[in-house]
């Protein structure tokens, strides 16, 4: 697993508990404990975990940027093929839920050229990146901006979502695991993705293969709720991603359409 990698993970891992040891990091990552060290420290002097004595604990964001900035530039072109890939599949003319997440700002500017597009966007990132746009009517859910990540959340972006209905739902997720399904890191934000679930006539979930085998704190649904899942060829790949073949046959058997990008 690559460095950039590794990063997104450990920050994911620690944000999910109330703290995170770093023999656990090591087991999880399959890396040793020094190495887990490092990339603490690391993350500590961005600001994103607090180290505590044997492991960390998630620290609270600085700045508005300080938790979703980061992030975006780890894998900048794998989540720029994601985005391509996920765009190609939809229809113009549709009704589009967009939800948040750093993967989902790349499906936002490809959907600029596959308008006509309906799109109600679940985070003011993927907004400004539709605003304006020629043949993109854009909607922004109301609701209360998480801060760190910029993610509409709350009874408000609930209450407006339960009103509406979507040819689509693009959902960003946490984690996908064989026996858990579809997590998110966040209550919030795993209460938003039940809802744009069950207002879409179809699903699609993308999340680079660095999300495969995570389990993260709050389930959203099981893995068959989902139509088509799009992940970069790496997923497949036990020498970087352990759990990838196996969850990507949890998957299969769920009878959920798995695309590489």
């Amino acid at each position: 697993m690559g460095v950039a990698n590794r990063l997104d993970v450990t920050l994911r891992l620690v944000q999910g508990g109330e703290r995170v040891s770093v023999a656990e990091l090591a087991g999880r990552l399959g890396v040793s404990e020094m190495t887990v060290r490092r990339d603490l420290d690391t993350l500590e002097s961005r600001g994103l975990v607090r180290r505590v004595h044997g492991g960390a604990v998630a620290n609270r964001p600085r700045n508005l940027d300080s938790g979703f900035a980061p992030r975006a530039e780890w894998q900048a072109a794998t989540k720029e093929r994601l985005g391509a890939a996920v765009a190609a599949r939809i229809e113009p003319g549709s009704l589009v839920l967009l939800d948040a997440g750093t993967t989902t700002v790349h499906v936002a500017e490809h959907l600029a050229g596959r308008g006509p597009l309906t799109v109600v966007a679940l985070s003011l990132q993927a907004a400004a990146c539709l605003a304006d746009r020629d043949g993109i009517e854009l909607i922004v859910a109301g609701g209360r901006s998480r801060v760190g990540e910029r993610s509409l959340v709350g009874p408000l972006t609930l209450r407006a979502l339960e009103s509406l209905a979507f040819d689509c739902f693009v959902m960003s997720i946490g984690g996908v695991h064989a026996e858990h399904g579809w997590s998110e890191f966040s209550l919030d934000d795993a209460a938003v993705k039940q809802a744009g679930l069950a207002q879409a006539a179809t699903t699609i979930a993308v999340a680079d293969a660095t999300k495969l085998g995570v389990r993260a704190f709050s389930q959203v649904a099981p893995l068959g709720v989902v139509d088509t899942f799009v992940t970069d060829e790496s997923a497949a790949d036990t020498d970087t991603h352990p759990s990838g073949p196996r969850t990507l046959e949890a998957l299969r058997d769920a009878e959920v359409e798995i695309l590489f990008a």
